[in-house]
């Protein structure tokens, strides 16, 4: 087994605890590059809100994409976004991903600016 594929076992298992739990989760990923964030609905069909290194406001913001300093202003607008949306708790999805890092900053960047989980 791979490294990838360990991963996306882990991520399983996460998957099915959060539907479970039935409540939005906030799932992430990272590639060396950027790192993604969307805020999908309890049933798992829905995008509520989405941000990544990626989108202009976020990219403006950061000097390079890759680094714990992007994770924080995505953490930060997706927070953002989620409170537009009316939703302030959520399960984190991490993917299959080590909380450490840019993942933890991420998380970090989002509870500080009003999400609960």
């Amino acid at each position: 087994m791979d490294s990838k594929q360990a991963r996306l076992r882990r991520a399983k298992k996460t998957r099915a605890k959060i539907s479970e739990l039935n409540m939005p989760r906030l799932c992430v990923n990272r590639t060396p590059r950027h790192i993604y964030v969307q805020l999908i609905a309890a049933d798992g069909a829905t995008v509520i809100a989405s941000s990544s290194t990626v989108q202009a406001e976020v990219k403006s913001g950061v000097k390079y994409s890759g680094n714990k300093a992007a994770a924080e202003v995505v953490g930060k607008a997706i927070a953002e976004k989620a409170k537009a949306a009316g939703v302030t708790k959520v399960a984190f999805d991490r993917s299959g991903f080590k909380y450490h890092g840019r993942v933890q900053v991420l998380a970090d960047a989002a509870r500080a600016n009003g999400l609960e989980f």
